[in-house]
């Protein structure tokens, strides 16, 4: 048996060495994973082995909600619901300057509540609503930074596809995590409305003012009674039950994916086309999450079989540093890697060196997860790779670059950070609510 350090630069340097000269994400892990089985497990008794546990890994009830939550934004986005939201909060806003921006949060706040998927919020949010800002005469960066921001919510404010994966990945509550992200993404939302206000307060030519009619009161009352009221009732779904307890997170997955399919129907947005569209984006995103669980679970316990964890966590408890330095440095390692990675390969090759230093530090585990999703929130916007700053490029107007879209984005990194702090100062902002359905 060769030294932990040996086993781990194996393992973890062949993904990174893979990953870099182009290889997918799924087939450098179950590369590795077959090496490391040959070597560690005893050849082919090894990877009968390794096939045996990728299928009790993706058989999991558990992960369930994963395709019912991405259902759920497919249709939303497919049948057009979502822009009944954005249609309903612009007569409410009327001609406050910066508009359009505060919008951008407000309404990608309520989409996130209801789809589940970042890049999903993203696209639609540029898509929908920055041709018009750009014809408003709104500034590059009020245009985008709020774009990029608000779409990132979708990954911390339930129903979270990628909590849900965290949660099972390292055997965490996946109730409390999906509720635990709810407060702190709605802390987050309203540090980007006060990024926006004080943007358009250090420069107002950011934000053109141009006459726009505020909607007569009834007009405003029956726009939210029909357009976003209603979508209380997925909100509910998701999560409501989970916080009586009336369900658990698979239920109130399907319950969520039933009521956005009930609303479809009474708004009469249900189309064979809208239909085949939003099964399709589900089964395309579901088969890729799943393939990288197995690439996952199978690396984790290659990692524990060969010694290479407990010598890495050993290695890392022998500094002696307190807890939250420990803490600060597994942020910048996430920090880090998501400069170069996207989310799930960093959860991949960080979850089964981490979660034993946090049970060994004394971290409340749901804490935890929510702690690395705002810190993955962060990388989907860290340059050079974070990935919607790719799809903020592919909406924008032609010519723009990676540079623009990052400096548009930095202060609402800043904000990120911001909360990062207050989880550790007061925990509470993530596990009130998780203890709330004890």
């Amino acid at each position: 048996m060769m030294p932990w350090y040996a086993s781990a630069a194996l393992m973890v340097g062949g993904i990174l060495v893979l990953m870099g000269i182009g290889m997918p994400v799924v087939i450098a892990f179950l590369t590795v994973n077959v090496v490391g089985a040959v070597l560690f497990m005893g050849g082919m008794a090894g990877i009968d082995q390794i096939i045996a546990n990728a299928t009790d890994s993706v058989t999991s009830f558990a992960l369930v909600p994963v395709p019912l939550f991405l259902l759920m934004g497919e249709l939303l986005f497919q049948t057009g619901l979502a822009m009944r939201v954005f249609d309903a909060l612009d007569k409410c806003l009327g001609g406050i300057r910066g508009r359009l921006s505060y919008m951008t949060v407000v309404g990608g706040t309520i989409f996130a509540t209801l789809s589940g998927s970042s890049m999903a919020n993203t696209a639609m949010l540029g898509t929908t609503l920055m041709p018009e800002m750009g014809r408003r005469g709104y500034k590059p960066h009020l245009i985008m930074g709020p774009i990029l921001a608000t779409g990132s919510l979708a990954m911390i404010i339930p129903p979270s596809s990628l909590a849900v994966l965290l949660g099972s990945l390292a055997r965490i509550d996946v109730g409390a995590l999906l509720i635990a992200g709810t407060i702190p993404g709605l802390v987050l939302a309203v540090l980007f409305l006060g990024m926006i206000r004080l943007q358009i307060a250090l420069d107002p030519d950011a934000a053109p003012a141009y006459d726009a009619t505020r909607a007569p009161m009834g007009e405003i009352i029956i726009a939210i009674a029909r357009d976003i009221l209603p979508m209380g009732l997925v909100v509910f779904s998701v999560v409501g039950l989970i916080l009586l307890g009336w369900a658990t997170p698979t239920e109130s997955a399907a319950f969520g994916a039933l009521s956005v399919l009930a609303l479809a129907i009474v708004y009469r947005k249900l189309t064979v086309d809208a239909l085949v569209r939003a099964l399709r984006g589900t089964l395309r995103v579901s088969v890729m999450m799943l393939a990288i669980i197995i690439g996952s679970t199978t690396f984790a316990q290659l990692l524990a079989f060969s010694g290479a964890s407990q010598g890495l966590v050993a290695w890392a408890t022998g500094f002696g540093v307190g807890p939250y330095v420990m803490l600060a440095a597994i942020f910048l390692v996430l920090l880090i890697l998501g400069m170069f990675m996207d989310q799930l390969s960093i959860m991949m090759l960080t979850l089964p060196i981490f979660m034993p230093l946090v049970a060994l530090y004394g971290f409340d585990g749901v804490w935890f997860g929510v702690f690395m999703l705002v810190a993955l929130e962060l990388s989907l916007v860290t340059p050079p790779f974070g990935l919607l700053l790719f799809v903020m490029v592919g909406v924008a107007p032609p010519g723009t670059t990676i540079g623009q879209v990052a400096r548009a984005a930095l202060p609402y990194i800043c904000c990120t950070l911001v909360l990062l702090i207050l989880l550790v100062v007061f925990p509470g902002i993530a596990l009130w609510l998780p203890g709330l359905s004890n």
